[in-house]
């Protein structure tokens, strides 16, 4: 079965987890995921791909701890196995050169969005990174972005970060200030790209997102992650995880996300209950 290389916490509440998984890693692109089961009696959590290294055999993501499943994963240690890593899963985002690219991320957003800027510099873009944080102590590999990007900045409630407003007023000001700009990429919270996605419209900028809805086996079969766009029922696995940010239907999106809501809240109860010493 797989095994963990790594597993740890890079700020609160969002961890890396780099799993030993080669021909995975052979495969990987900017923009798609992996599907991962923490245990046997787990559910399948998909996880965006946040880094690979072909040499290592190696395929990292990072989670956010939101449920039982995630909270069950952030327990794992390195040399602890998995049953199940798929991947990888969905098309990969589209690399060009094509010109100014601003590139929007947040939370879990920060570590999906690595690869892509990373390759979109390669291409020979301009590339300018707008990172959502609340706090200075919540930002991390801002090095790894300044090594690739022409300018990094914040969206946050903080000072430290030179900064005090939410992420659709510094993705204006930069939209701004590097007029023209080709795309807009976002990814993060489902609200965090909703929010970009109305930022950018009025200014007819080509934005993509990586959706995230429910999903359960990743391939197109279950039709948990559907999702509308452009009028036209999609999976966010097979047809996704990116679409034309202004093409989603965003309130379809936000209710999807709700579904289990109460049952998450349920299953993380009882878990904590009878599983935590």
């Amino acid at each position: 079965m797989p095994k963990i290389l790594d597993q740890r916490r890079l700020v609160p509440n969002l961890h890396l987890l780099e799993v030993h998984a080669p021909e995975v890693a052979r495969k990987c692109r900017p923009g798609q995921f992996v599907i991962i089961m923490p245990d046997e009696r787990g559910e399948r959590i998909p996880l965006s791909i946040a880094d690979w290294d072909v040499e290592r055999g190696s395929v990292t993501a990072v989670f956010l701890v939101v449920g039982t499943s995630t909270r069950k994963l952030a327990a794992l240690k390195a040399g602890n196995e998995v049953p199940v890593f798929v991947g990888p899963l969905g098309r990969p985002s589209e690399i060009a050169s094509f010109g100014t690219v601003v590139l929007a991320a947040g939370c879990f957003g920060i570590g999906a969005l690595w690869p892509t800027a990373r390759a979109l510099k390669a291409a020979g873009n301009k590339v300018i990174a707008v990172i959502d944080a609340k706090a200075d102590y919540l930002v991390y590999w801002k090095d790894r972005y300044q090594s690739v990007c022409d300018r990094v900045l914040f969206s946050s409630r903080d000072h430290a970060l030179a900064s005090k407003d939410f992420i659709p007023r510094p993705l204006e000001d930069t939209l701004k200030a590097e007029a023209p700009v080709a795309r807009v990429i976002a990814v993060g919270c489902t609200y965090l790209m909703y929010a970009c996605a109305q930022a950018t419209k009025p200014l007819g900028i080509k934005t993509i997102v990586s959706l995230n809805p429910i999903m359960v086996d990743g391939t197109g079969m279950c039709g948990a992650c559907r999702c509308t766009a452009a009028g036209k029922t999609k999976f966010a696995c097979v047809d996704g995880p990116d679409f034309d940010a202004h093409e989603v239907d965003w309130e379809e999106l936000f209710i999807r996300r709700k579904s289990y809501f109460d049952d998450e809240v349920r299953s993380l109860c009882r878990y904590e209950e009878t599983e935590l010493p």
